[in-house]
């Protein structure tokens, strides 16, 4: 019985050995880097995705944010703009609170001495502006057709539309 199963487990080890035959050094790049692939999607992290809300008027008077600058409002939700962007500063309504954002002065000149782009703590603002297609809206107004882009700290897109951005005093 011992013999047997000596001679069986001898017989398996043999079977097992020739089946691990080498693979080519072609084969085996194909494997590493489709290895190297698997481990790297699996490091992406999926970025969430963020809703800013309406910044009605109580938020205005509570944080301060009146001035000269840009409210875009997205198309088809009504009145209400869900970002600021002033000379300095811009505003967002997130989780129902305002979120601060700061100037990136590297960034292209916008309308009403704003910037294109907003660095926060978590996220950063972009607000492009269609050049040229300004129109008087009001008597110390004009609106811009534009798109708004929010990224988080990774770089991601997470949200992003297009629509107006009126700018002013």
């Amino acid at each position: 019985m011992v013999r047997r199963l000596l001679a069986f487990c001898l017989l398996s080890t043999l079977t097992l050995g020739a089946c691990s035959a080498d693979v080519s050094p072609t084969e085996q790049a194909r494997i590493d880097a489709a290895k190297i692939a698997d481990v790297e999607r699996a490091n992406i992290i999926p970025p969430n995705p963020v809703s800013p809300e309406k910044i009605l008027y109580p938020d205005y008077e509570a944080n301060d944010l009146f001035g000269a600058g840009c409210a875009f409002a997205p198309k088809d939700e009504g009145l209400g703009a869900i970002a600021l962007t002033q000379n300095e500063v811009a505003y967002l309504k997130l989780d129902g609170k305002i979120v601060r954002f700061v100037a990136d002065k590297g960034s292209k000149k916008a309308p009403f001495a704003t910037w294109e782009t907003y660095d926060g703590k978590s996220h950063s603002i972009r607000l492009d502006f269609a050049r040229g297609n300004g129109r008087a809206s009001g008597s110390q107004t004009v609106s811009y057709t534009a798109k708004l882009s929010i990224r988080n700290g990774r770089g991601q897109t997470i949200y992003q539309t297009e629509s107006t951005a009126q700018c002013g005093f």
